[in-house]
């Protein structure tokens, strides 16, 4: 009885990897093999400042008592700034020894304390006003800024509907150039699936200068055009420059059958 179960486990966690494996493999039979693209490029609306407190002291609660201190006053300024109130983030205290090495022994320093506090502005504006009221010093220091896009979700939701209606778009139109006719979808994913062309997932370069008897490789997709020029009436640095951009890509694989 033990034997069987066993067997039946083995089966059932096998069984979703070979099916993952024939996920991303290609139909035996014709087909065609598109790949769909589409991107965006958006200015961020969010702004991510990471912050550490920390303090080290012979005296545990000394070092505890500064680190609450500080990690208050952060707190206060970033809520002074307009912070999102849902974004705040404290970690807990966490308490280690801390010592050094002096000719070869390690030499206790006393007990260290840390912090770290995580907040996200909506404006660069009030991140500057942020930290041009920080104390920053060796006990307080802004470990990291990192941006962000409120809508991200909603925005790669709608490029992979893009990109999937231009691999289909590029299935219609190799197929009418070559004066076949599609069948049914075999696959359609966000994966490049395991094939000889070449091609890795993402990565689809290019196709070579064509030679005799080679293998037709697939169409690449077209090259993103480029940035838009600045406007006559714009003046100084646009704010795009100083924040920087996020750009989001969606890739979307489709394999059709050839009708027969």
């Amino acid at each position: 009885m033990n034997r069987y179960a066993g067997w039946m486990l083995a089966t059932a966690l096998v069984l979703p990897a070979v099916g993952a494996a024939q996920i991303n493999t290609l139909p035996s039979q014709p087909h065609l093999l598109v790949k769909g693209q589409a991107y965006r490029t958006v200015d961020p609306d969010r702004f991510i400042v990471d912050l550490k407190v920390s303090n080290t002291n012979l005296q545990p609660d000394l070092a505890r008592t500064f680190v609450e201190e500080r990690a208050r006053v952060v707190l206060d300024g970033l809520q002074r700034n307009r912070v999102l109130k849902d974004s705040l983030y404290a970690s807990a205290l966490s308490i280690a020894p801390q010592s050094r090495y002096e000719a070869g022994k390690s030499v206790f320093e006393g007990t260290r304390v840390e912090r770290k506090i995580r907040g996200t502005f909506t404006s660069l504006k009030d991140v500057r006003a942020f930290l041009g009221g920080l104390e920053a010093n060796e006990h307080v220091q802004v470990l990291s800024m990192q941006t962000a896009y409120a809508d991200a979700a909603a925005l790669r939701a709608d490029l992979k509907r893009e990109a999937a209606t231009q691999s289909r778009e590029s299935a219609q139109g190799l197929a009418a150039a070559y004066g076949v006719r599609l069948g049914g979808i075999y696959s359609i994913s966000d994966v490049a699936p395991n094939f000889a062309y070449g091609v890795e997932a993402g990565t689809w370069s290019a196709p070579a200068a064509p030679k005799p008897g080679s293998v037709v490789s697939p169409p690449s997709p077209p090259a993103p055009p480029p940035p838009p020029a600045p406007s006559a009436g714009a003046q100084g640095i646009g704010e795009s420059l100083l924040t920087g951009t996020i750009t989001y890509t969606e890739n979307i694989y489709a394999v059709f059958l050839i009708a027969q």
